[in-house]
């Protein structure tokens, strides 16, 4: 019981990760032999590796592991677009999002059409749906709860109004122009992108962003992708493209949790937006009126929010990002890796 149990868990390890299993030993046969032999025991140039159980893992002919250690600077930051550099309180996605489900006869609450912000739009529309508060309401208006056909219904009728209101939220966050300049020509980073919108969505906001002085090197759309946030892909997409190594190298710039992880999980720096984003979800207008009080309750929050979801830094806005530059290279400087 015991040797079948241990074989089960050795099974299991490797298939769970690259790496071999800790109760294993790397040795060598010589070819046609059916037993391992002996991890001490001389063996020719033909020889192959396989593994004994029952030991920790070596190998006689690899004394050193060697490690590569990144101490250069940072390359490039990715930014995200809606509540990053764009759309402060990301007004546009979570205003549709509402009224596609009024539309379709459940109608959410702000705070529910915008939890799952930042993955691709219908990924959003889905995790909506999948809410025991709107399934309970979805039941018992329809007597049945929401399908994967309903969500391919909102998320037709999604586009075209995402699209056709797009530009009505296309306002750059107050100093955005500004700070990517010094980011891009003071510090030498190159820029590129990532979104929750669709290709054709971004083919719309970059036109507005453009005539305000932003101006990406690199845009990646949540569609260019076999899978969006929190998966990895628009990073690595974004690091192809502008051809930049390593990932220790790049910076994510995010204000929703999804965001966070999706520069985590991509293995660079990853830095959440409080102020400007989506959990804050106002405009600068709005800010500004809040008392004391309501700022700090709704700001500490944004904060956990982002902190939780495993941000290396937290800061209120893209304009604090420069310093966050400064001490990145630091650390990289001194060894670390994110």
């Amino acid at each position: 019981m015991l040797s079948t149990m241990r074989n089960f868990c050795s099974s299991a390890a490797r298939s769970l990760r690259p790496v071999v299993c800790s109760t294993t030993v790397l040795a060598r046969k010589a070819h046609g032999q059916a037993k391992a032999q002996p991890p001490s025991l001389p063996t020719s140039s033909g020889d192959e590796l396989t593994l004994v159980s029952g030991a920790v893992l070596n190998n006689p002919r690899s004394e050193y592991r060697m490690v590569r250690q990144y101490r250069g600077k940072v390359k490039a930051v990715i930014l995200d677009w809606s509540g990053t550099v764009i759309d402060c309180g990301v007004y546009s996605p979570a205003i549709v999002f509402s009224e596609v489900f009024k539309e379709a006869g459940v109608p959410i609450t702000m705070e529910e059409a915008r939890e799952p912000m930042g993955t691709h739009k219908k990924v959003h529309i889905r995790r909506i749906t999948q809410m025991e508060s709107v399934r309970r309401r979805w039941f018992e208006k329809f007597g049945q709860f929401p399908s994967e056909e309903d969500v391919e219904r909102m998320f037709h009728n999604f586009v075209p109004m995402q699209l056709g209101c797009l530009l009505d939220y296309s306002q750059m966050i107050s100093g955005a122009v500004e700070t990517v300049n010094v980011l891009r020509h003071e510090m030498g980073l190159k820029i590129g992108s990532t979104t929750g919108f669709t290709r054709a969505m971004v083919d719309i906001i970059k036109k507005p962003a453009a005539e305000q002085g932003y101006v990406p090197d690199v845009y990646v759309a949540a569609d260019d992708v076999p899978q969006a946030r929190p998966y990895p892909y628009m990073v690595w997409l974004n690091a192809i493209k502008l051809d930049v190594n390593p990932i220790e190298a790049l910076v994510k710039v995010d204000d929703t949790a999804e965001g966070v992880r999706e520069g985590t999980s991509a293995g660079c720096w990853s830095v959440g937006l409080a102020k400007t984003g989506n959990y804050v979800a106002l405009n600068e207008e709005e800010i500004e009126a809040l008392s004391e009080e309501d700022y700090e309750r709704k700001i500490s929050r944004a904060y956990d929010a982002l902190a939780s979801a495993g941000a290396h830094y937290v800061i209120d806005s893209i304009n604090d990002l420069p310093p966050v530059i400064e001490d990145i290279n630091r650390r990289l400087a001194s060894g670390e890796k994110p």
